[in-house]
């Protein structure tokens, strides 16, 4: 079995002065960064005091999952000749808050709709979104259903192609 570990820096930017002295006195933002690459500026969602023009670590788990599905997706095609030319998930998750503030996910839902040439196998274009499900790390690594609802859009072949 092979391992892989991966590292990542979080540093809290929100002290405005007073540090965590109130639960108003602080803002929720943060950088998550990783060598070599540039920092992404996060937050918590708005609902919990949270900045709206940063990511906050909900929108990052969807994501997580759907970018591990298209990454996945995309392997399985070109080894089995479906040639994907566009591919856009809308996401969405749902997530329960509790009376004491603590909260879970309950579900994922992808869905990726997917262009593919004009002489795929529409029907193997499809069927690719539930192996890459099996396969993602991600949704592997989640308590709670990642589903798909997989849209598969057939190009026309080109005439110039064709001859």
């Amino acid at each position: 079995m092979k391992q892989h570990t991966y590292e990542v820096q979080v540093a809290w930017t929100g002290n405005q002065g007073q540090g965590t002295k109130a639960y108003k006195s602080y803002k929720r933002d943060h950088a998550i960064t990783a060598a070599g690459k540039p920092p992404l500026l996060a937050s918590s969602d708005p609902a919990f005091c949270g900045d709206p023009a940063r990511y906050n670590p909900e929108e990052l788990l969807v994501a997580s999952l759907s970018s591990c599905h298209m990454l996945w997706y995309l392997h399985l095609c070109a080894v089995n000749g479906v040639v994907v030319t566009d591919y856009q998930d809308d996401a969405t998750g749902v997530m329960n808050e509790n009376r004491d503030g603590s909260g879970a996910f309950v579900e994922v839902t992808l869905h990726p709709r997917v262009t593919i040439e004009g002489d795929a196998d529409r029907a193997k274009a499809l069927s690719l979104h539930e192996e890459a499900h099996h396969k993602c790390f991600i949704a592997n690594s989640v308590n709670f259903p990642v589903r798909t609802v997989a849209q598969i859009t057939v190009a026309p072949v080109a005439m110039e192609a064709r001859s």
